[in-house]
């Protein structure tokens, strides 16, 4: 197996190699406006870095989000074409589940990200292997009671101290982890998600409502 993971669900364009064992290449960057300018870049990278062409991954790993529209669809659409090209399966991954893994909680937890517009998406956790409610997204001040006294891992915790009091990094998703909880599911004949995007709500981006229609007389 060489897997071939990617994520840019958040501000973090993550890339990763795992042969089965462990990772074997990793490359992240953050920044959330050049996610497009800077995916298949580090694509390269890390197949420089292990040595391996293209052609010899056998699985490609999306994270699915949630996330923002723009952002998410990089490399969903990417990672189908490689799927396309490679003749591979292509795995969906809740990018959730990747920040729950690499935080590595044995406790109950919350992991919550950047949302936007004053809000989070998140979910709550078990352990770091166990999710046990359905991504949401809310305003960290409708979450504080709820999540009270829990760690909150993500860049949505650190950016509400007053609402999250025990916020945790790691802050984004790595591609490593995400190929890590793949190839656990794949191992123990679970099924992965569909390689399609996990939107929680509208993109910012709306056809404008009432608009004059001009026709030429």
């Amino acid at each position: 197996m060489l897997l071939l993971a990617v994520d840019t669900a958040t501000p973090a364009v993550t890339v990763a190699l795992h042969d089965g064992t462990s990772v074997v290449a990793e490359s992240g960057q953050v920044d959330a406006r050049r996610h497009g300018e800077l995916l298949l870049p580090a694509v390269d990278r890390v197949l420089a870095e292990a040595g391996v062409r293209l052609d010899a991954v056998t699985d490609v790993v999306v994270g699915v989000g949630p996330g923002p529209y723009t952002g998410l669809r990089v490399g969903l659409v990417t990672a189908a074409t490689f799927g396309s090209a490679l003749s591979v399966p292509v795995h969906g991954v809740c990018t959730l589940d990747g920040l729950a893994y690499a935080a590595g909680l044995e406790g109950p937890f919350a992991v919550a990200t950047d949302a936007r517009r004053k809000e989070v998406y998140w979910a709550r956790y078990e352990d770091f292997r166990t999710r046990v409610t359905e991504p949401a997204v809310d305003r960290p001040a409708d979450l504080a009671e709820r999540l009270a006294g829990l760690p909150v891992v993500g860049a949505g915790a650190v950016l509400y101290p007053e609402a999250f009091r025990d916020a945790r990094g790691p802050e984004h998703v790595s591609a490593g982890a995400l190929a890590a909880v793949a190839v656990e599911r794949l191992a123990a004949g679970a099924e992965l998600l569909p390689p399609l995007p996990l939107y929680l709500r509208r993109p910012d981006a709306q056809v404008p409502k009432n608009y004059k229609v001009v026709t030429p007389k």
